[in-house]
């Protein structure tokens, strides 16, 4: 048994590291879809393109300004003069926020009136106009603090706001609010999807094409010594990957890992039984590559959208909330993000891990079921 088992390993990398692409899928490419995915998933947003309506041009509306340039969130590209632009300059994409300050603003200041100020904001991307919305009344009600404790000093005296509630925030785990550590460690459990569903979809397929089936077929291997030998070699690769993606993200973007390293490669092995698993099921499904691959990616996008890795799943409806627990990417998104950020352990996350080893075993042992050592 062992002996074949050997054989068949040897077979299998000897296959896979004489094809350079083959290599450089396994070896490099997923070094570099980290770096460009570790880049790109980020929801901070910074630098939003604001065009400027003053109509007051006084020193408090300059003021005012100059603390939303000043934050790093707005960056004036555009001065409107009139209601025409201003819907101009929204319609054509060349700001995303306007900020619009009408006439009288400094005199209402000086009165004691309520002085208004308008943010335009380009509502087709919601996310980043709820963060510019979000960061604009943080900035007016700070400037408005301001003006109040400086009228308070001038007429009674007071130092500061008599009867305010100060609130002191602490972040835990992702201490500056870093949305690029949140989001890059569930690429690993993403990439690893990627690559061991390519990689096992088109095994099986691959001896077919070939022909050479046939010749495993009058062979005394069994169905789960052939399973063991294409599965194992993937995995391998696998754990490979996982190290240079680890790597990456801790010594290139530095994203803390305060959990255990030994436990990440537990809770990966596990994973890699699900995901393996579905590759070779795939794989004994299709006739040609062309299916395998198209019969991956119908399960790959669908297992990303529901792992909550960029939708939190409680804002999904109740039927897809309960077709997510069918999802391996969402139990090791979980650990990943739990290891990594928070640093927990399995006395923890043992939910998540017992789930995906239900879930390996059942699925390798439906794809060793499906596979049968007959002709078709």
């Amino acid at each position: 048994m062992f002996e074949r088992i050997q054989h068949m390993l040897i077979k299998e990398f000897i296959q896979i590291f004489r094809d350079p692409k083959v290599r450089a899928l396994v070896l490099f490419i997923p070094v570099v879809q980290m770096l460009v995915f570790g880049y790109a998933v980020s929801t901070d947003v910074r630098h939003v393109e604001t065009a400027l309506y003053d109509l007051d041009n006084t020193v408090a509306s300059r003021d005012l300004i100059s603390r939303f340039v000043h934050t790093g969130y707005f960056d004036v590209t555009a001065y409107v003069t009139d209601e025409r632009q201003l819907r101009s300059v929204i319609d054509h994409s060349e700001a995303r926020s306007v900020i619009q300050i009408n006439k009288g603003f400094e005199s209402d200041l000086r009165s004691g009136r309520t002085a208004q100020v308008q943010i335009v904001v380009d509502g087709i991307d919601s996310v980043t106009a709820g963060m510019v919305l979000d960061y604009s009344a943080k900035i007016a009600e700070k400037f408005s603090r301001q003006v109040l404790v400086k009228r308070l000093a001038a007429t009674s005296g007071a130092v500061g706001i008599p009867g305010q509630v100060d609130l002191q925030t602490r972040a835990w785990f992702n201490e500056n609010l870093e949305s690029r550590n949140f989001y890059v460690p569930g690429v690993i459990a993403i990439l690893i999807m990627l690559i061991t569903l390519l990689l096992t979809s088109l095994s099986v397929v691959r001896e077919k094409e070939a022909g050479t089936i046939e010749q495993i077929m009058v062979t005394p291997m069994t169905r789960a010594e052939f399973i063991l030998g294409k599965t194992v070699p993937f995995a391998l690769i696998a754990f490979f990957d996982v190290f240079l993606i680890v790597l990456v993200c801790v010594f290139w973007f530095e994203i803390p890992l305060r959990g255990s390293i030994p436990l990440l490669f537990f809770a990966t092995a596990l994973y890699l039984m699900t995901s393996l698993g579905v590759g070779l099921l795939i794989s004994t499904v299709s006739e040609t590559q062309q299916q395998a691959v198209m019969t991956t990616f119908f399960f790959f996008f669908p297992a990303v959208l529901l792992s909550g890795f960029v939708f939190p799943i409680a804002n999904m409806p109740t039927v897809v909330q309960w077709a997510t627990y069918l999802d391996p990417l969402r139990y090791f998104v979980k650990i990943v993000r739990g290891i990594f950020l928070k640093g927990i352990g399995a006395d923890i996350l043992w939910p998540e891990l017992a789930a995906l080893a239900v879930m390996g075993v059942c699925v390798l042992w439906l794809a060793t079921q499906r596979f049968k050592k007959t002709m078709a």
